[in-house]
């Protein structure tokens, strides 16, 4: 399969990564290296996840980020990466504004 990530996923990544790098000089990189690593899985394993809020979820192994994303044909498409810390409301409505 083929993984493309939207502009918005895009921006979800770098908000982490300078999250990370804020609070560890070089953990921002370890994070962007980490989570697109999760997101190559997808290639692999595009469509196995648990689907939540009308998008799978691919849960990061190493950060507490889940990856949603959806799957057509042979393409995964990944909508959103966001924090397992926020309130779970706030990332429905995220995911249902998308």
């Amino acid at each position: 399969m083929r993984v493309e990530i939207t502009d918005l996923a895009e921006k979800d990544l770098e908000q982490g990564y300078l999250f990370y790098e804020q609070q560890q000089f070089g953990l921002g990189t370890y994070f962007l290296d980490a989570l697109y690593s999760d997101i190559d899985s997808l290639c692999f394993y595009g469509g196995i996840h648990l689907k939540l809020w009308g998008y799978h979820r691919l849960l990061s192994k190493h950060f507490p980020f889940a990856v949603y994303y959806s799957v057509a044909e042979d393409t995964v498409l990944v909508i959103a990466v966001l924090d397992c810390r926020r309130n779970p409301s706030w990332i429905r409505k995220k995911l249902k504004a998308l």
